[in-house]
């Protein structure tokens, strides 16, 4: 990378947490208002559907082709987006970290996201200089940064403009020129559509589908029992502001604090997530993993699940 360049620290207020009211819990009518464990088992939530089968070429290396003269692309429909001399889109992700920069994907999730190299990247038209940096990766390699988050390619795009790693996991996102997420134009943090199949349910900013895990409480209070490993195939819906929402009823739209002190989105005082193994907006591949996981109504019903 040209000596010239130095790293900018992304600023970013942490969005407060709301507060939670007595309203939750108040419908004992659920199918799971009952006590449970809390933690998850291995067998509750199924696989991802995530890894290198059939994406149809050989992973890159670590390390990546050359970045080459980055740019700015649209058409996309996630508005303006990084990509690289070859017109790949650039990714970030959300386990990392901008201040200061770390990358937190290593081993296998680095062949399925190759990092993408610092060293002859140069800023192109519509790239600001000043937001691109670096960041020396645990073995030594130096990987680009935007705006301080670490940048990535995916292994699934194979032509330019592809924009498949969009939303994977809940966790991964197409680099915007100011390195915060792209995001589908138009779409508020939580809404509704209409699946052929489930009917209305909820989906996330980036039109993913929302899910509730059986085993999760509402009351007294929203107690979340997908931990550990649980998290990395049901990521957590962070915390979105009631105003920006739509077609969702509004009591018991709030968020609570996990244990971890992230902050998790409910809906009808319920926890939700959503699925690594939802690839693309419109997918359901989470629906009834485990006899346990269900995509979410207007209301906050699981959308399919055995009455109790």
């Amino acid at each position: 990378m040209k000596t010239s360049w130095r790293s900018a620290s992304l600023v970013a207020g942490a969005a407060a947490v709301l507060a939670l009211t007595t309203a939750c819990g108040q419908d004992g009518g659920s199918a799971n208002g009952r006590n449970v464990a809390a933690t998850a088992s291995a067998g509750d939530y199924g696989g991802t559907g995530e890894g290198l089968a059939g994406a149809g070429r050989a992973a890159p290396s670590a390390t990546g082709d050359p970045a080459g003269r980055l740019s700015v692309a649209t058409g996309t429909g996630l508005g303006t987006v990084m990509t690289d001399g070859a017109g790949r889109t650039l990714y970030r992700f959300d386990q990392d970290t901008p201040r200061p920069p770390v990358s937190n994907c290593e081993g296998d999730c680095a062949e399925t996201w190759p990092p993408v190299p610092a060293d002859d990247a140069e800023a192109g038209e519509g790239v600001d200089e000043a937001l691109l940096g670096e960041v020396t990766r645990s073995d030594g390699t130096r990987q680009l940064t935007v705006a301080g988050w670490p940048a990535y390619r995916y292994v699934k795009d194979v032509n330019a403009g592809d924009v498949k790693g969009q939303g994977v996991g809940g966790t991964w996102f197409a680099l915007a020129p100011d390195g915060e997420k792209a995001q589908p134009a138009g779409l508020p943090g939580l809404s509704t559509r209409r699946d052929p199949e489930l009917g209305e349910i909820v989906v996330d900013s980036n039109g993913m589908t929302v899910y509730r895990f059986l085993k999760d409480e509402a009351w007294p209070k929203p107690v979340s029992a997908c931990t550990g490993a649980c998290l990395d195939k049901w990521p957590v819906v962070s915390p979105v502001d009631a105003k920006d929402t739509k077609g969702l009823d509004k009591e018991g739209l709030m968020s609570f604090t996990r244990p971890d002190g992230a902050g998790q989105q409910t809906v009808d005082c319920w926890p939700i997530h959503t699925f690594a193994g939802d690839e693309k907006p419109g997918d359901t591949n989470g629906q009834g993993v485990g006899g346990t996981w269900y995509a979410v109504s207007p209301d906050g019903k699981p959308v399919g699940a055995p009455r109790t």
